[in-house]
């Protein structure tokens, strides 16, 4: 087990959205190695088929597991509502978790803290609302709350172009926001780890709501099934010291350094072009 403990943890996502993910995991384990690959060639997977989506994740996931890992991360909701039975399923007994569970629990958390009859909006990607993943997550959690599904697809593309503080960005949320605002008392449930950038702009366009994302969540739950299977590392690491994270991207590499940053709010290293 001491040789498993000290590998890193994978971590994908279908760009540069799952770095949020990966910030909250560095925040929760600290001396932890990872691996983060966003597959920026294929981005974005919120737009396309339930089968695509499965051979994309199960593409980036063998990427990551051939280079030796003690876990896999899936950063990405789309992923995480299609294709996480099937990777669990293949990668077995590698563990493998998943953002929207943790994202429901986030929302019916913050649902539970505000006035009766506070309803759930969840803003994703077209495949993510339709697969219902969140609907059916948060449901099973609490079957009083009202839910509301709202498709974004520009979002992605805005955040991946880092173009989160233009006067179009605020429009275009405002925009998909619509009605919402005048439904009383609502959580705001990014299901998607890119739209953590906006969760600011959000928050200026109506301050009555609340924001989650899953990403703290997620990065609790994880830190607490390793600690569970005897997986968090051993290096004896001083407090001042932190693990190490590789970076792979399948395009545009030097463009992700330079993006990447803003979603991690600090600057990255070296970014490895990799092929799926």
């Amino acid at each position: 087990m001491q040789q498993t403990s000290n590998l890193p943890i994978g971590v994908f996502d279908s760009g540069m959205g799952g770095l949020t993910v990966l910030s909250a995991l560095h925040s929760s384990l600290p001396q932890e190695n990872f691996i983060y690959l966003g597959d920026t060639a294929r981005l974005p997977y919120g737009t396309k088929t339930r089968e695509t989506v499965i051979k994309y994740a199960e593409q980036a996931a063998s990427a990551l597991v051939a280079r030796g890992i003690k876990a896999l991360v899936v950063a990405c909701n789309t992923a995480s509502g299609i294709a996480l039975p099937a990777l669990q399923k293949r990668f077995a007994p590698l563990p493998v978790y998943g953002v929207v569970e943790p994202g429901a629990i986030a929302a019916v958390h913050a649902a539970s803290t505000q006035a009766i009859g506070t309803s759930v909006v969840v803003l994703a990607t077209e495949s993510t609302i339709s697969s219902g993943a969140y609907q059916k997550a948060i449901i099973k959690l609490a079957p009083q709350i009202r839910i509301f599904g709202r498709a974004c697809p520009l979002w992605v593309t805005l955040a991946e172009m880092g173009n989160r503080d233009a006067n179009l960005t605020r429009d275009i949320l405002a925009h998909d926001i619509r009605g919402f605002l005048q439904k009383g008392s609502c959580v705001f449930l990014l299901g998607c780890t890119h739209f953590p950038v906006f969760s600011q702009a959000l928050t200026e366009i109506s301050t009555t709501v609340s924001v989650v994302d899953s990403a703290a969540t997620t990065a609790g739950v994880v830190a607490e099934k390793l600690k569970t299977l005897g997986l968090l590392t051993d290096n004896l690491l001083s407090d001042a010291k932190h693990g190490q994270t590789r970076y792979l991207a399948t395009d545009g590499a030097a463009r992700f350094k330079q993006v990447g940053g803003q979603f991690l709010k600090c600057a990255l290293n070296e970014v490895e072009l990799v092929d799926l």
